[in-house]
């Protein structure tokens, strides 16, 4: 079986230690980067790889990019041999925060053309929960899960993603729906803990990628997030829609849930806020 969404942890117990799977730990925290790779260390799932978002899922940042540009394609091809994805390998991503950094891995490898990519619902807390063990240290691959690797002819989606002058010519029309990942706190700019400047782009709107989950952390079913979203996009096609937050990291949360909901075709702004905010002429607004 393939999956391409989700995974939940008595699945993942099958393919630990397959040659043909790959888990990604993708634990961080912005406030305390080195924190994800020293859980990691600590202790993982076995044969999990870490894949840190710094420096493994995101290009190094300049003058007027955001936080997490996306890296070229071949870049990312090499960290995935790095990482003993092959072109049939099975990849889970997962985190200790309710899937926000693990979606990010996810699509971008559903970005370069990889379906076989899911995200471990409910994270480590779940895979602690159901018994699952850890290990501590470096994982390190098989000769088989190697010998798996390799670069593959990768496809890049280029319709995946939308730049800041698309996103600006866009927002007047009423067909375009611009989502913002972030809390509502941060939308609308009453705080503001990561970014020089308050607020949220003008027309966007918001939905938290915590309006996915369910009160265990879990993604909320199917059907409950086909309801939620259709009642968001009131009547719009999803691929009418581009998904941001503070860096492009979250709003693929935001996109898991959408294609999870089957809505699928919506692009990811990668600067989001943070690249938005670069140019003191581009449109903001505060208040809900």
């Amino acid at each position: 079986m393939t999956f391409t969404t989700l995974i939940d942890a008595a699945a993942l117990r099958e393919l630990v230690g397959k040659p043909d799977a790959a888990i990604l730990d993708c634990r961080f925290d912005l406030m305390n980067p080195e924190s994800g790779r020293r859980a990691y260390l600590e202790g993982h799932i076995p044969g999990a790889r870490f894949a840190d978002i710094n420096q493994d899922l995101s290009a190094p940042m300049t003058a007027s990019s955001g936080r997490h540009p996306l890296p070229a394609a071949a870049v990312f091809a090499a960290t995935l041999d790095r990482l003993s994805v092959g072109s049939a390998t099975q990849v889970v991503a997962y985190d200790d925060s309710n899937g926000a950094v693990a979606a990010r891995a996810w699509w971008m490898l559903r970005w370069v053309g990889h379906r076989a990519v899911a995200v471990l619902d409910g994270g480590i807390k779940a895979w602690i929960g159901s018994g699952g063990a850890l290990e501590p240290g470096e994982a390190r691959p098989s000769t088989a899960a190697t010998a798996g690797a390799g670069r593959w002819p990768m496809q890049v989606d280029t319709s995946a993603v939308i730049d800041a002058a698309e996103v600006a010519a866009r927002l007047a029309d009423p067909a375009f729906l611009l989502i913002d990942a972030r809390a509502p706190e941060r939308f609308a700019g009453a705080v503001e803990p990561i970014d020089a400047v308050a607020g949220h782009i003008a027309g966007a709107v918001n939905h938290p990628f915590a309006a996915n989950l369910a009160a265990d952390g879990r993604f909320l079913p199917a059907p409950v997030l086909r309801d939620l979203w259709a009642k968001r996009l009131a009547g719009r096609s999803p691929t009418r829609v581009a998904a941001m937050c503070g860096s492009g990291v979250t709003a693929c949360h935001d996109l898991l849930s959408l294609e999870i909901a089957g809505l699928s075709g919506a692009k990811l702004y990668a600067g989001s806020w943070s690249e938005w905010i670069r140019d003191p002429y581009r449109p903001i607004a505060r208040g809900g």
